[in-house]
C-alpha cells in the first residue's frame, strides 16, 4: 500500500483550509486518511502551519512520500532536516547529540531569519498604512486651503465692487453741483 503525506482540503468557499493527512494513495483527496498531522492555512499572513512534527518524521522514516506542497511545509518546519541527520545517525556518520545541536543550531537561526521577516512585514504594513494616512492628512490640507482661498477671493472680488459703487456715487455728487452751475450760468447770460 502506497501511502502519502498530502493536504486535505475543508473550509469555505474560496477560503480554504488544509489538513495535513497521512493517507493511502488510491484515497480521494478529502475522503479517507490514516492519521491527520497537522493544519495549513494560507490565507493568513504569514500562512499558518501546525504541525506534529514527531509523528510526521516517523511517517517519513516507514516510508511515506509528500506531495511537493507537504514537502515544502515539512522542509520549513524541519521534519525533512530533521529525517536527513536521523538517516547520519542510523549509518553511524555522526552521534544522535551532534545531531541534536546541529537541530537546535539550525532552529534557532530559521526562528531568527522567521522573526526578522515578520518584523519586516509588519513595519512594511505600517510604512504602507502611515503614508496611506499622510497622503490622506495632506489632501485634506489642500481641501482647506482651496476652500480658504476661494473664500478670500469671493470676498476680494466682493470689496472692490462696493468701493466702485461708493466711487461712482462720489462722482455722482461732484457731477451734480457742476450741472446746477452750469445751468446757472446760462440762465445768468440768457438774462
Amino acid at each position: 500500500m502506497a501511502v502519502k503525506i498530502r493536504l486535505a482540503r475543508r473550509g469555505r468557499n474560496k477560503m480554504p483550509i488544509y489538513d495535513i493527512v497521512v493517507a493511502d494513495a488510491r484515497a480521494p483527496r478529502d475522503g479517507r486518511f490514516i492519521e491527520k498531522l497537522g493544519q495549513y492555512n494560507p490565507h493568513a499572513t504569514p500562512a499558518i502551519v501546525t504541525l506534529k512534527n514527531d509523528r510526521a518524521l516517523y511517517w517519513l522514516q516507514v516510508g511515506a512520500q509528500p506531495t511537493d506542497t507537504t514537502r515544502k511545509i515539512l522542509s520549513v518546519n524541519g521534519v525533512m532536516f530533521k529525517k536527513h541527520l536521523q538517516i547520519g545517525v542510523d549509518k553511524g556518520a555522526i552521534t544522535q547529540e551532534q545531531a541534536d545541536a546541529k537541530f537546535e543550531a539550525w532552529s534557532k537561526a530559521k526562528e531568527e531569519i522567521r522573526t526578522q521577516k515578520i518584523a519586516k512585514l509588519n513595519s512594511s504594513k505600517e510604512a504602507l498604512r502611515s503614508a496611506a494616512f499622510d497622503a490622506e492628512r495632506k489632501k485634506k490640507e489642500d481641501k482647506v486651503a482651496a476652500i480658504a482661498k476661494a473664500e478670500a477671493d469671493l470676498i476680494a472680488a466682493s470689496a472692490p465692487v462696493v468701493e466702485e459703487e461708493v466711487v461712482a456715487e462720489e462722482t455722482v455728487a461732484e457731477e451734480t453741483p457742476a450741472v446746477e452751475e452750469t445751468a446757472a450760468e446760462e440762465a445768468s447770460a440768457a438774462e
